[in-house]
């Protein structure tokens, strides 16, 4: 005896709904490129400063659900101050990318212990853009998750608009 299953997931039941996932995933896609982009840009135009760690803190957030049924992760915030060609800006990225690292708590935690309030550290601020500064001049691949992620959705997005159009 040969027992055949398949998998299949169908996408949303309208053409309309199909075409709003595929809009939705291209977009999540164009962002973790554009994000991807930007932070190797910041990494390779970045300009060594001296900052002055201000303030530190893990944030909570949640996904769709919340406690009650969505994921938690945690943000590590440090809030540094920096002066570049004569100006003082403040920060608050660790890396160089708007797209952040997911953590649990305890990881969340040891980033922000490798640093103390009021402590000077080496930041690097983006010379072409120096409200953007950073602590770890090194590159996140969650903007290439993200990415991925909405190509995904775009395909799933697609491939339901063609099984609607063709029924159609």
């Amino acid at each position: 005896m040969t027992e055949s299953s398949s998998f299949s997931i169908d996408g949303p039941d309208t053409l309309r709904g199909a075409l709003i996932l595929f809009i939705v995933g291209l977009g999540i896609t164009g962002y973790g490129a554009y994000d991807y982009v930007q932070q190797s840009d910041a990494m390779r135009n970045a300009a060594e400063v001296d900052a002055t760690i201000t303030e530190m803190d893990v944030v909570t957030e949640s996904s769709i659900g919340g406690a009650a049924g969505g994921e938690i992760s945690y943000e590590p915030r440090v809030e540094f101050r920096y002066k570049y060609q004569g100006t003082t800006y403040t920060g608050t990225n660790v890396f160089p990318a708007d797209i952040n690292p997911e953590y649990d708590k305890s990881n969340a935690e040891a980033v922000i212990d490798e640093y103390e309030e009021g402590e000077s550290v080496t930041a690097y601020v983006d010379s072409t853009d120096p409200d953007h500064a950073f602590l770890k001049n090194k590159t996140s691949n969650q903007p290439l998750i993200a990415a991925g992620i909405g190509a995904m959705i775009s395909v799933l997005g697609a491939v339901s608009a063609l099984k609607k159009y063709r029924t159609n």
